[in-house]
């Protein structure tokens, strides 16, 4: 079940809804894998649309074992997604700004 308060996302992968979430240790993992020297270069970076897919796959991949998932990095790159590119990118935005905002 999607929480907005935990700031979880859904996804559909392969058919299957997963939750994802980014924690303090999914967020450290993303600021390594991409290489930002802060969450607010990370943000700044998808507010200002210079995202590559390998950062939305990237953030997904974080938000996705968070949330619990036992999807590999390999198999998330091979997987379909519901609604293709643009709802992974939909909800890797989504993702970042759940993590540092309160819900309406």
């Amino acid at each position: 079940m999607v929480n907005k308060w935990r700031g979880d996302v859904a996804l559909v992968i392969d058919g299957r809804q997963h939750v994802a979430r980014l924690t303090l240790g999914a967020l450290v993992e993303l600021e390594d894998a991409l290489e930002e020297p802060s969450l607010v270069a990370l943000v700044e970076r998808f507010e200002a649309n210079r995202f590559s897919s390998r950062d939305v796959l990237c953030l997904l991949m974080a938000g996705l074992r968070a949330g619990g998932s036992d999807l590999t990095e390999a198999s998330l790159a091979q997987a379909s997604i519901e609604g293709g590119p643009m709802a992974a990118a939909r909800a890797a935005a989504e993702l970042l700004a759940r993590a540092f905002a309160v819900p309406a």
